[in-house]
Formats: structure tokens, sequence, C-alpha cells
């Protein structure tokens, strides 16, 4: 992923080739595609990672949590996939698709992703429409905003925190919709 941001960085997205990317990481082009489709999904290639930790989450959460009680569980788990190691690379990631329709496209349909797990594992649960997906609407809103957070050099909070502040903020700012 270094290898692959740092080119996107330096030369664009869309000039940057799988065979300039293998080359920068030390692989040849079969080896690149052992690990990723195509150049894209080296940039999100813990979607599916993440998915299963949503829902592992909220089906861990105890019998007796609310469903933004296990959404807080849900957020929790993903907390292994923001390792501190990381957090030097998240700056230049988003800008690499901030910079890319075709990468924003990506990251929205990643979200939509996330939602999706949240809500089956919600209604796994028992909870019905349209709470399920509101609840999960909720998680991945503060999961998106935690993101954003963890990566903000000035930021030194782990992601679990932020992702429990962010849940705390938009639950407080419910209310006010009414």
């Amino acid at each position: 992923m270094r290898a692959a941001l740092d080119l996107f960085t330096a030369q664009g997205y869309d000039n940057t080739t799988v065979a300039e990317i293998a080359e920068r990481a030390g692989l040849n082009k079969s080896s690149f595609f052992r690990h990723f489709r195509d150049k894209r999904e080296v940039l999100f290639s813990a979607q599916d990672v993440l998915s299963q930790l949503f829902a592992d989450g909220i089906a861990a959460a105890p019998a007796s949590a609310t469903p933004l009680e296990a959404v807080a569980a849900a957020l929790a788990a993903t907390a292994s996939a923001f390792p501190p190691g990381q957090r030097d690379i998240a700056p230049q990631r988003r800008a690499v698709i901030a910079a890319n329709p075709e990468l924003q496209e990506r990251e929205a349909l990643k979200r939509a992703g996330f939602a999706a797990a949240m809500t089956a594992a919600l209604r796994e649960r028992g909870l019905p429409e349209p709470a399920a997906s509101l609840a999960a609407g909720l998680g991945v809103l503060a999961f998106t905003r935690a993101s954003t957070r963890w990566a903000d050099p000035a930021n030194q909070q782990p992601f679990d925190e932020l992702a429990h502040q962010s849940l705390r903020e938009l639950q407080a700012a419910v209310p006010t919709l009414s």
C-alpha cells in the first residue's frame, strides 16, 4: 500500500500502473495480482475484513444490548484495523481518494457495504426495519467521522475512542432533529 500511495501521490492515480506499483514494492505483477484484483483494491482491500468485523461485533454484543450499544460493539471490533503504525499513511490515502471521482465512488460503495453488513447483523438480532437500517446508518456515519479524525496527524487518540466519541455525538444530535 505504501508503494502504491507514494506513486499515486507523485504521478496521480490514473497515471500509475500495476507494474510500477509492483516494482516499487519489490514484487512482480503476478505477485501483485495474488493479493489484489487491480490497483484500486490496494486502497480498499480491508473492506471485507471491516464488514466482517462489524457483523461479528454486533453478533457478540450482549443480548440485552440496545441497537446502538450493539453498533458501539461493532465499532469497537473494527479498532484492530486501525493500528498506530498505519496512521501515517491515512492522510495520503484520503488525499488520493479525494482527488479521483472513481475512487470516491468506490469509497461510497464501501460505506454502503458496511451499512448492509451492520443492518443484516442487527436484523439477525431481531431488530426490525427501519430501526436496523437507521442504527446501521448511524454506525457508518460514526465510523466515517472517527476514521477522518483518526487520519488527522494532529489527533493521536486511538480509533476505538474516536468511534465511541463520534457515536455519542450522533446520539446527542438525534433529538435535535425533531
